[in-house]
């Protein structure tokens, strides 16, 4: 019997449509959260042109997020670098937020 904690949450990812510079995706179960922070994160790469999401039914998860790229660029390059930003800023924020706890649960004493 597989434990809760040792299951693995595997995302579905699918490619809807690809040409040299642009790439539209499927991503099984996600909503804003995850799309939005992915569309900011490729928005504030200089080599992509356009970067968005939609979310087609309000009560289906499945967002399609679309990314079109600068000169030779490869738009599923652009979407692993903001996937790597993003890891990174996560990293950062959960290291300053374990500080300040721990700073705030000190000063309880």
């Amino acid at each position: 019997m597989v434990k809760v904690s040792e299951r693995e949450n595997k995302m579905r990812v699918k490619v809807v449509e690809k040409s040299s510079n642009e790439l539209k995706i499927e991503i099984e179960g996600e909503g804003h959260s995850l799309c939005n922070v992915l569309q900011k994160a490729l928005i504030e790469d200089d080599t992509v042109d356009m970067a968005g999401y939609t979310i087609p039914h309000p009560l289906l998860s499945n967002a399609l997020v679309y990314v079109r790229t600068k000169e030779k660029r490869k738009p599923e390059d652009a979407i692993e670098d903001a996937v790597k930003e993003i890891r990174a800023k996560n990293k950062e924020f959960r290291t300053s937020f374990e500080k300040a706890l721990k700073s705030y649960n000190s000063g309880q004493n």
